[in-house]
């Protein structure tokens, strides 16, 4: 039988969804005024990430999933950029910050990683 989702044995495909977990718990704190601005962005484009990941990894071609890849990629960079505004902005703190940028670096080393082993 075919394992018709792969994401889910996949550890990059888990710690995206550690780090959507953790980008929801980290803007709560955030100011009203932000639901519908950097709290919203930050927690689609997180969302996005293990999305993308899951949908690329249905697909039956090398140039398919590649696209969904670099989409969650894409996603990625939002994330770094978005957070970076946040720390700026005072809504995270410098260990918050941290703890996030952390994860940021280790999913994008993993997607990174997979990215290339298929280009290869």
């Amino acid at each position: 039988m075919i394992n018709e989702r792969p994401h889910k044995n996949l550890e990059l495909w888990k710690e995206s969804m550690n780090l959507v977990e953790m980008i929801y718990k980290l803007t709560n704190s955030f100011p009203k005024e932000e639901t519908f601005g950097l709290k919203s962005q930050l927690r689609r484009a997180a969302v996005s990430v293990p999305s993308n990941i899951s949908e690329g990894l249905t697909r039956s071609t090398k140039p398919a999933k590649l696209h969904f890849l670099n989409i969650a990629f894409g996603s990625m960079s939002e994330i770094d950029t978005q957070i970076e505004i946040s720390l700026r902005l005072q809504y995270l703190d410098s260990e918050k910050y941290e703890s996030v940028e952390n994860k940021i670096v280790q999913v994008n080393k993993l997607l990174s990683g997979l990215i290339r082993k298929l280009r290869s």
